[in-house]
């Protein structure tokens, strides 16, 4: 297991390999890293990042930028050996919350805190003021991203928005100490294996220590089977492109 990442780029190359490597023997990270690069270089095309602007509606729509074309290339490499900047569709997102609903109708979300790990530039956080949740907050280790977020917080108006407490924090979530208070945590797939086993740890530990109503909205969930080894949460709706658990 890595030690939390700060900001380093040649730190998380580092971890990424040591883990690769651990898992599928260092030939294979080394074909692995060479199909990285390559990904990375062709998507640094002026092409490949036009293509990026395809998601900019939202953007246009409430006059914040959140959009994937404008990360800095630094950040979408360190994203390649952790996890990629990838705004949530929100027509997806909307979806995701019926399901919550419809699976739990007894649970009063006006209690729930919703948590965004891996917050990115903070579409998530913005599309979750449109809910009349507690309060908001997403946690990002990427200080450039971070900076985006609290703009684009600041910034945001909607006619539809119904939580107007949203605050962003600079931090690495695998560390982040979850507040005592009915969650509703949201995972866009933000963390490689290992930073996602530590925080799901952290998470079953407080829960241990005070007992709450906790939902897990896991977008993407390439690493599943880590929510599902554990013995507090039980995966309670889904698609292909969503698990929700309580």
């Amino acid at each position: 297991m890595c030690p939390p990442i700060e900001f380093s780029l040649p730190d998380a190359i580092l971890c990424w390999w040591k883990e690769s490597s651990a898992r599928e023997g260092p030939l294979h990270t080394f074909r692995r890293f060479l199909t990285l690069l390559w990904e990375f270089a062709r998507e640094s095309t002026p092409s490949r990042r036009r293509q990026r602007y395809g998601d900019v509606e939202y953007d246009w729509d409430f006059r914040v930028d959140t959009t994937g074309a404008t990360v800095g290339w630094r950040d979408r490499l360190l994203g390649m050996f952790r996890s990629p900047y990838q705004p949530t569709e929100p027509t997806l997102f909307r979806e995701m919350l019926a399901s919550l609903m419809l699976a739990s109708p007894k649970s009063d979300f006006r209690q729930f805190t919703f948590i965004d790990i891996g917050s990115g530039k903070g579409r998530a956080l913005l599309m979750a003021a449109d809910y009349p949740f507690r309060r908001i907050l997403g946690i990002e280790l990427l200080p450039e991203l971070h900076r985006v977020a609290k703009e684009n917080v600041g910034k945001y108006k909607s006619d539809s928005q119904q939580c107007f407490v949203i605050d962003c924090v600079l931090g690495d979530a695998s560390e982040f100490v979850f507040p005592p208070e009915p969650t509703v945590l949201y995972l866009f797939n933000p963390l490689p294996e290992s930073g996602l086993v530590r925080t799901i740890s952290n998470l079953e530990r407080s829960l241990r220590e005070h007992p709450r109503p906790m939902f897990v909205l896991y977008h993407n969930p390439l690493l599943e089977p880590v929510l599902t080894r554990s013995v507090v949460f039980t995966r309670i709706a889904g698609t292909h492109q969503y698990s929700i658990f309580a």
